[in-house]
């Protein structure tokens, strides 16, 4: 009879549910399968056993515990590595109210290859591996793993690259809260600005530079306009910084954007629809659309 007893002081039913399915596909293949909870102080324990079909106990005990292996793989890079994350991001950093530090949860999902587009194939092959492999070298000398107690001695490096993720997930919040202030600064220099144009048309030429044109489609040119970039060059800045601040000094009513789309994807045209919102409007199609 090969058996092994997994414990964890989180939520048992999940792993007991994961743990159950996979003894029903070892049954499926003519094993005897049998499953008992106990517990212990603060842990929950589920005992699985095996008694052979047929076959050689050394082959039934490398399929056995193959299949617990990638289980617990599974489990500890699914529902565990949430937990592992969201308990990093509240003991380092628990200044962080609980929106915060869902937001950073989020952004150290990404980090780890969880996003729009689900996950991170290569990411995930990775770590599992090294965790199977892990889990495997121990049940060859241990017929009992505790979950939390494997994760923090076996799985060093594991954890290490997930509290890596959090400070990188942190930096990027910080960033993100940086930029939401200084477009609520923008938005703010807008409302009490006076306009001073009715119309601009923000024209986006190839290898990314723009054009301002006024209501008659002819290129801005005023004389307030030279002294803004005079100052402006002076400090460390960037063309899109110039264009952003141009458009703020100029406060328009409305602007048009053409060719936004066209193009890699940047923050400027983010920025201005934040920044005049409501008083923007993308142009699909139209003569100065045409002007590459």
């Amino acid at each position: 009879m090969t058996g092994v007893s997994i414990g964890t002081a989180r939520q048992i039913d999940f792993l007991k549910f994961r743990l159950g399915r996979e003894m029903k596909n070892l049954e499926k293949e003519g094993l005897k399968v049998s499953l008992q909870e106990s517990s212990a102080g603060r842990f929950n324990f589920v005992s699985c056993q095996v008694m052979p079909g047929g076959g050689r106990r050394e082959d039934i005990q490398d399929v056995f515990h193959r299949r617990i292996a990638r289980m617990l793989s599974e489990i500890i890079l699914g529902q565990w590595q949430q937990w592992l994350l969201k308990d990093i991001i509240r003991e380092n950093y628990y200044y962080f109210n609980e929106e915060e530090r869902q937001n950073i949860y989020r952004y150290a999902l990404s980090h780890l290859g969880y996003g729009r587009d689900e996950q991170n194939p290569v990411y995930k092959h990775f770590f599992k591996k090294k965790i199977m492999d892990k889990i495997l070298e121990f049940l060859r000398q241990n017929n009992q793993i505790i979950v939390e107690g494997f994760i923090r001695f076996r799985l060093k490096d594991y954890v290490e690259e997930l509290a890596r993720a959090v400070e990188k997930a942190v930096d990027d919040f910080l960033m993100e809260r940086e930029y939401q202030e200084f477009i609520q600064l923008l938005k703010y220099f807008v409302e009490i600005q006076e306009s001073r144009v009715e119309l601009v048309h923000v024209v986006k030429l190839p290898g990314g530079t723009y054009t301002l044109l006024d209501e008659q489609e002819q290129v801005l040119k005023v004389d307030y306009l030279e002294n803004i970039f005079m100052d402006l060059t002076d400090g460390e800045i960037t063309y899109e910084d110039m264009l952003i601040s141009t458009l703020i000094t100029l406060a328009p009513r409305k602007i048009i954007i053409h060719n936004a789309d066209s193009g890699p994807k940047n923050t400027v045209m983010e920025t201005i629809n934040l920044v005049f919102w409501g008083r923007v409007r993308e142009c699909r199609g139209c003569a100065l659309c045409q002007k590459k």
